[in-house]
């Protein structure tokens, strides 16, 4: 038998399908979910044709997708010095110096994570400082991706010497338009190392439970180099790996520019959307609010786009009939951006913007009224859990940077009872590749006006996140009967039903409700993945999770 039609029978554990949430046994034929039921059914089903699966009592549900996510920036991370737990400059400095002594970091010396936000003086090392600690080049990025300390080596490397504060260099600090320069000098420029970290990130990936990744590219971040070779990859030469799919975050003013844009990548994207950024970020104090931070009196962020260059580029997008999008947090940015689909909408029509499927990334700020109004224009939110998770608690980031204001932000209740489509993602390396941890900081939301049910998260977590890309299969995202037989094997504790208000029972063991069960979440130990499978190839297995080889009856 071919691989493409070997038969293989998962049975004696649970299988998360809305066709039948009592399923324990799942037969795929190749790459697609040819049946599922009970184990009294698959021991009659089970014949010496099929290769079986032992699940004991493990759980099979429809693998993740992460909506919004920098691959080849994941594996450098994955491989760079951790700044995540450092609580001040000193530390910083002693941790950068102890990784160019060990000889760990070669080159530059790369770090993700650091927050001055948690630590209890503030103040940033200086230029002169870093330089002296780093012996060499050293690029080391904020938990937002959005600023950086850098050495001076890389400022000149970069040629923006001499520039101010103004256009985002303050000392070892850059932002704003410095910063894209900066990361570009200390990215690798080699494409064997390129494929090599990408390589890292989607292996990574798939031991998370990921069986698709969308990739947020742009001429700012990664350039056009970098996605040709992520994507040139997926012709399945490199083994298996997540499905990746790609934006481009390039600004077009009009459909012939939008359409000379595409022709010119060499490589096919999902539309001209992602991080084409309208503005920063809360952590960094770039993104453009309504009124003032709370702690920088006279700050408002930055605004990178005009509500024309947002209609534009959208009226552009909608012509062509291909998404469009930007990376989008503060208030005062999604105010741009109404306007900018206003715009849109008055020269294309109403309806052309809508079916273009447009999508917005993060929208961290959002009223009521923004909601209904991108309801209106059939706008999909991508949004990343984990940032209320990390920043959203009382004290935190957010109550810091925008004091009562706090209360309301990342509002997926909102949203959803707008009419919104919600897909989720980690926006790695800023946050984790880790969907049960997202997928529970959507049950538990800083604000309990905004949580929302284990299934709605898991579902943004899975099909919507498909739905959002556009994805031709409608089946995508779910095991039934001819869906593509791609998911995750999970060892959990326990399954029940979860929902967010705590005044609702969180299980029921009544048959009635025909509720697939989802892992419990309410502990510190998060389901393990044993075994990742996108349309039937395997992407990952973990050692000691094999095929049962005796077939007899």
């Amino acid at each position: 038998m071919s691989d493409e039609r070997r038969l293989t029978l998962y049975r004696n554990g649970s299988v998360y399908s809305a066709a039948d949430p009592f399923a324990s046994a799942m037969l795929v034929d190749g790459g697609t979910v040819a049946w599922l039921g009970s184990e009294q059914a698959a021991t009659s089903l089970q014949d010496s044709t099929m290769e079986v699966v032992d699940l004991d009592g493990a759980l099979v549900a429809p693998g993740f997708v992460d909506s919004h996510v920098h691959i080849t920036d994941t594996g450098l991370a994955l491989g760079s010095l951790d700044l995540s737990g450092v609580r001040s400059a000193r530390e910083l400095l002693e941790a950068v110096a102890a990784a160019r002594r060990a000889g760990d970091q070669r080159g530059v010396v790369r770090g993700y994570g650091w927050d001055e936000s948690t630590w209890s003086d503030p103040a940033l090392p200086t230029a002169e400082e870093l330089a002296r600690a780093a012996g060499g080049p050293a690029f080391l990025a904020r938990v937002d991706v959005h600023s950086a300390l850098v050495t001076p080596d890389l400022v000149e490397a970069a040629g923006i010497a001499g520039a101010g504060s103004a256009e985002g260099l303050d000392g070892a600090l850059v932002s704003r338009d410095a910063l894209p320069a900066v990361r570009a000098a200390a990215r690798p420029a080699d494409d064997a190392e390129v494929r090599s970290l990408q390589d890292r990130a989607l292996a990574y990936a798939a031991s998370r439970g990921y069986v698709g990744l969308v990739e947020q590219a742009s001429p700012r971040l990664s350039g056009l180099r970098d996605l040709q070779l992520l994507l040139d990859r997926q012709d399945g030469h490199d083994g298996p790996a997540p499905q990746v799919m790609a934006y481009w975050g390039q600004l077009a003013g009009s459909a012939e520019e939008a359409r000379g844009i595409l022709d010119g990548l060499g490589v096919e994207v999902l539309g001209l959307a992602g991080d084409l950024t309208v503005d920063g970020s809360i952590g960094s104090r770039t993104a453009l609010l309504a009124e003032d931070y709370s702690d920088a009196p006279g700050n408002r962020g930055v605004g990178y786009l005009s509500a024309d260059q947002i209609g534009d580029h959208l009226a552009a997008c909608s012509g062509l009939g291909i998404q469009g999008g930007f990376h989008v947090i503060g208030d005062g940015a999604l105010q741009l951006v109404l306007a900018g689909l206003g715009i849109a909408a008055g020269r294309v029509g109403a309806a052309s913007v809508r079916s273009a499927g447009h999508r917005l990334e993060h929208v961290e700020m959002a009223s009521e009224a923004d909601a209904a109004a991108l309801a209106e224009y059939a706008v999909t939110v991508s949004a990343q859990p984990l940032f209320d998770a990390t920043w959203g608690h009382p004290g935190g980031l957010y109550e810091a940077r925008l004091g009562e204001r706090r209360a309301g932000m990342n509002p997926f209740a909102r949203f959803y009872s707008a009419g919104v489509p919600i897909a989720f993602g980690s926006d790695s390396p800023v946050c984790a590749l880790s969907p049960w941890e997202s997928v529970r900081a959507c049950l538990t939301h800083s604000d309990p006006a905004q949580r929302i049910s284990a299934r709605a998260a898991f579902i943004g977590h899975t099909r919507a996140a498909w739905r959002a890309a556009r994805h031709r299969n409608p089946l995508m995202g779910q095991l039934v009967p001819g869906a593509p037989a791609s998911f995750a094997v999970w060892e959990a504790d326990e399954l029940m039903v979860q929902v967010a208000d705590e005044r609702v029972a969180a299980w029921s063991t009544d048959p009635r409700a025909r509720t697939p069960l989802l892992p419990a979440l309410d502990s510190d130990r998060l389901p393990e993945c044993l075994q990742t499978v996108h349309e039937g190839r395997e992407l990952f297995r973990v050692p000691g999770f094999g095929r049962v080889v005796d077939t007899a009856r």
